[in-house]
């Protein structure tokens, strides 16, 4: 007989708290051995992607591209880059999938193209020909200067000259990356035209690159400047020149809802599919609650306010509890790593990167309210490596270097087997180096290991599914002291009612919980907390889940 657990949590969509597992092709298996991960290495690890207890897998981008930001700028949307496999690859990735049931989810960069597109190619070439105004193409000042002072979050300015045109185009990202003019009727169909071509082909859902960068202000006005104290980085460099504009007007314009809009009838079109939004603005939170607003835009966003290097229990609660005043529709998506920011176990571990730190992470992003992603490698608990400048591959790295590094340390290939060549990688020089201690974190030394980091994300996960509040329930956080991070998750009208503390300090912390236990939880990767009545005592690194009393 089911109860109302069962019945609620059978009524959700799918996605509504997934475990998607964010897969970096390039670095995550070379088949063919050399050096560039691919399809078929996805295809061929399967079973380890099955045996992780995840319900969706999100590749990012294989199309082809002249890989200037690997992958990010797609010069054909329609087809596999050939270092990456063949259509037909990944026909049989999803086929594969799909007899697992393991949903698939593929990346999509909507705002910009390559410059090696052929739209692109034909728009550059005078005022006049079919696709003359499918980017973003402005005169330059009466001075020869650039049309206004938005900017690149690679660097420097955000426009390139063009002397067959005789005009500037706008690139938010590198020079090889013009933006599209999505104001163009035109350029929003071939646009919805390409995301058919893929929905056709079988996959479960999109998550959408930059999606807020679609439209740009058509008057081309001028970003107001920041002061020095608010120049906080979200997903870039605090010392890039990017970081000391409001981003006003090349970003999040009002126009762009009206584009979700049209990107949610197509979906609406086919059966279950998710969209997963990435947002980067001067206010995440609430443009994540508003571009999944009204069941008629995105299924969800994320944005990178957990990729920050905070890990306090202030700055983690105050961001939840915010988007959870904001978003009255939309369901969120959290991520605590992914390919473009530093591992979670340098990052938020500093001092203390090791395997408790690895653990908690998949403990505490396991429980948030929303759908979790995890990044490749944070199953591991792989540390951020450091690539020397001479081998560093990210164009966002070496123009930044010294003082950021770029993406590398995050992107290296992920270690299937201590002793092999490149960890049993590749038996090739692969891409990126292997880093050698990163082979102690290897999964055929985890998979036999029941304290490691790769067993503690496999048992999170089962134990996870058996409790329908952790997957879908709401969130109420409680007060308590700066080490401690404390809520409740709770399904309207039934009877689980689950506890959840984190310990996100090296230090044993005590504390009174004044809230009635019914029952202690074990998810099985823990120390047991020290439980006396009220009083808590709970290690460094560590969580406590408990049953409460429900009347």
């Amino acid at each position: 007989m089911s109860n109302k657990n069962d019945i609620k949590i059978s009524n959700a969509p799918w996605w509504q708290g997934a475990v998607i597992y964010q897969i970096y092709p390039r670095s995550f298996m070379d088949a063919n051995n050399d050096g560039i991960g691919d399809i078929p290495g996805i295809i061929n690890k399967f079973s380890y992607i099955e045996s992780l207890g995840v319900d969706a897998i999100w590749v990012s981008p294989f199309f082809k591209s002249p890989m200037k930001d690997f992958g990010y700028d797609i010069s054909d949307y329609r087809n596999i880059d050939p270092i990456f496999g063949s259509l037909d690859d990944f026909d049989q990735l999803i086929e594969k999938a799909k007899a697992a049931d393991i949903k698939v989810i593929i990346d999509q960069v909507l705002s910009h193209t390559s410059d090696q597109h052929q739209w692109f190619t034909e728009s550059r070439e005078n005022k006049t020909n079919a696709k003359a105004d499918w980017y973003v193409w402005a005169d330059a000042k009466p001075d020869g200067t650039p049309p206004n002072n938005w900017l690149s979050i690679f660097g420097g300015s955000a426009w390139q000259w063009e002397p067959r045109r005789g005009q500037y185009y706008l690139h938010n990202f590198l020079t090889s990356q013009p933006d599209l003019n999505f104001h163009n009727e035109d350029v929003r169909q071939a646009v919805l035209d390409n995301v058919e071509f893929w929905l056709k082909r079988g996959v479960n859902g999109f998550r959408l690159d930059a999606i807020n960068f679609c439209f740009h202000d058509k008057y081309l006005r001028d970003n107001p400047a920041k002061a020095p104290a608010d120049r906080v980085g979200r997903g870039f460099s605090e010392d890039n020149p990017y970081a000391f504009q409001r981003h006003d007007y090349n970003n999040t314009q009002p126009e762009n809802l009206g584009f979700m809009e049209e990107l949610r009838t197509l979906f609406d079109r086919y059966d279950s599919i998710v969209t997963l939004g990435e947002i980067s603005s001067e206010d995440s939170l609430k443009d994540m609650a508003e571009y999944t607003q009204g069941n008629k835009r995105l299924n969800m966003a994320y944005s990178f306010e957990l990729l920050t290097d905070d890990f306090s229990p202030r700055y983690i609660r105050q961001t939840i509890e915010s988007l959870e005043q904001q978003m009255s529709d939309g369901w969120p998506c959290w991520a605590v790593s992914n390919h473009d920011v530093q591992r979670v176990a340098t990052r938020w571990g500093k001092e203390h990167a090791n395997a408790d730190v690895a653990k908690l992470c998949i403990a505490l992003l396991g429980s948030l309210r929303g759908s979790i992603c995890t990044y490749q490698g944070e199953e591991l608990g792989l540390t951020e490596a450091n690539v020397p400048f001479e081998q560093l591959q990210d164009p966002y790295g070496i123009a930044f270097w010294p003082e950021f590094k770029g993406r590398d340390g995050c992107r290296t290939p992920l270690p299937w087997s201590a002793d092999k060549q490149n960890a049993g990688f590749s038996s090739s020089t692969p891409w990126l180096p292997v880093p050698s201690e990163h082979h102690k974190f290897s999964i055929d030394q985890q998979e036999n290991d029941d304290n490691s980091v790769l067993s503690a994300y496999k048992k999170f996960n089962q134990w996870r599914n058996a409790h329908a509040a952790l997957r879908i329930g709401d969130i109420e956080f409680i007060e308590s002291t700066d080490e401690l991070l404390i809520f409740t998750r709770t399904i309207s009208g039934s009877n689980e009612k689950l506890l959840a503390v984190f310990n996100l300090s090296a230090n044993t912390v005590k504390t009174t919980l004044n809230i009635a236990i019914s029952n202690e939880l074990s998810c099985g990767i823990f120390q047991p907390a020290v439980v006396n009545g009220q009083q808590l005592e709970i290690s460094g690194f560590s969580a406590f889940f408990a049953e409460l009393e429900t009347h």
